[in-house]
């Protein structure tokens, strides 16, 4: 005797219908977009990315339709472009706020205070990771490392940065956007909706006044590797490891070669002799099997 799916508990259900088209003059105008954008590229599939913020610009995510014109314009099916939508964060899959919140809560963030300001953050909009407030203004959500670790704990609105937040300044933070008061970054270019954001993300100019001007990134944090490594910091001091410390005034500029007994710190390659311990000589280390 057999049982039917249905009383099995088991539902088919029915093949999922094509997307929706866009409207004609939607359709048109993206169209023209994407040619410009596609025109950029030697091979018409590089051009995937891009068009993908195009159509998250329009709807505020990718949806199914919005996928599906990518897949017409390049020649691609909506599987591939399916599989990259999904691979990529940055790519929204269901409907979103006006800002995308993120808090950094990789390592130095969180411990910095980045998990506090996120479970706080929580707490205060009443949404979990990934949602967005009833009034459509807010997504909150946890990302990875910024690369902006000199300013943790790190908050970021549509991918501007606002450093070296805490629990209370976050929440004053989303009180502003919510409240549609202004709200400047701490650095980089002036906040604009998330569709703005997605559409220069697709490659087309700021025309905002002044944007463009303002969007210098780094901060003074971030720029003293850069001036290390173009040597215009002061010349290092080079100084005996055992005599006496640290000094103001420089030693000879010659480099000093430790011998093998001299101990230098636990970031020098492994000495051969136990020369930490002088008292305790343990010889020299046996290979294994000798």
């Amino acid at each position: 005797m057999t049982t039917s799916s249905s009383e099995r508990g088991v539902s088919l259900g029915m093949p999922q219908l094509p997307a929706p088209a866009y409207p004609d003059d939607v359709r048109t105008r993206l169209e023209t977009d994407a040619r410009e954008i596609i025109a950029r590229y030697p091979d018409s599939r590089s051009a995937l990315l891009p068009l993908l913020h195009l159509v998250q610009s329009e709807e505020g995510h990718v949806t199914r339709t919005g996928m599906q014109f990518c897949a017409d314009v390049l020649g691609l099916t909506t599987a591939e472009v399916t599989a990259v939508a999904t691979f990529y964060t940055m790519y929204r899959r269901r409907p979103s706020g006006d800002y995308q919140v993120g808090v950094c809560t990789n390592t130095l963030c969180a411990v910095m205070g980045g998990d506090a300001i996120f479970e706080e953050l929580q707490e205060h909009l009443g949404v979990g990771n990934g949602e967005t407030t009833d009034d459509g203004k807010v997504t909150l959500e946890h990302i990875e490392c910024n690369a902006a670790c000199d300013f943790a704990p790190v908050v970021m609105v549509n991918w501007e940065f606002f450093d070296n937040q805490d629990p209370a300044s976050a929440k004053r933070l989303v009180d502003d956007l919510r409240a549609g008061r202004p709200v400047e970054p701490t650095r980089g270019a002036p906040l604009c909706t998330f569709k703005e954001t997605a559409r220069i993300l697709a490659g087309f100019p700021d025309e905002r006044p002044g944007a463009v001007e303002a969007s210098g990134g780094a901060g003074p944090a971030s720029l003293v590797g850069l001036r290390l490594a173009r040597g215009e910091a002061a010349p290092a001091r080079v100084v005996h490891p055992r005599e006496g410390g640290p000094h103001d005034e420089p030693h000879d500029t010659a480099v000093h070669k430790p011998s093998p007994t001299e101990h230098l710190s636990s970031h020098d390659a492994p000495q051969d002799t136990s020369a930490s311990d002088p008292a305790h000589p343990a010889g020299p280390t046996a290979e294994e099997g000798e």
